[in-house]
């Protein structure tokens, strides 16, 4: 628990770090991007092994089977959101924070499925973080323009690549941990 713990810091605290502390990351510059870097690093190794090694986390609520079908739907959709933040195509146009609202989907649909104390330290914490990171970007910058409308065809291949990294990212799931399609 205290791994899993110190590993959420140690990638949490880090991107807050902007945001909360503005002046000190600033006065860094680039080697400021570094620090994030590596801590963020740090932090999900930390996170891995934490998780990892927690095999008697106690079980706080059992879910329900159809819940596996809701994260699988979720997390697809969680992938598009953080794909399409790179590619500006319409998930980035209706959504100031793709990124972030794909880690708040992908965290939500593992909730939903693992019932146990260290899941939900994990998911929830990760939940926490990225709440909190579109409430202080929204705070600190109020004003937002969605990108331009992209062409079709890249909204195609946003659909696209999203169902390849769910599909490839599944495997590695499965291969590491439970697998993820039922």
């Amino acid at each position: 628990m205290i791994q899993l713990s110190l590993g959420l810091l140690a990638f949490s605290l880090p991107h807050l770090w902007k945001r909360l502390w503005p002046e000190t990351r600033l006065r860094l510059g680039d080697p400021g991007k570094g620090i994030v870097a590596i801590l963020s690093v740090a932090g999900i190794w930390l996170i891995a092994r934490g998780y990892g090694a927690w095999d008697d986390a106690p079980q706080v609520w059992n879910p329900a089977p159809v819940t596996r079908h809701i994260n699988n739907l979720l997390v697809v959709v969680g992938f598009y959101f953080f794909v399409a933040s790179g590619m500006g195509v319409w998930g980035a146009r209706v959504n100031r924070h793709p990124q972030l609202t794909g880690v708040i989907l992908w965290a939500v649909a593992h909730l939903l499925v693992n019932g146990d104390l260290a899941s939900i330290l994990l998911f929830g914490g990760l939940l926490v973080w990225a709440v909190l990171e579109i409430v202080l970007i929204n705070r600190a910058v109020p004003g937002w323009t969605p990108p331009p409308r992209p062409p079709l065809g890249k909204e195609a291949t946003a659909v696209v690549l999203a169902l390849v990294l769910v599909a490839v990212v599944g495997y590695i799931h499965g291969w590491i941990g439970p697998w993820p399609f039922g």
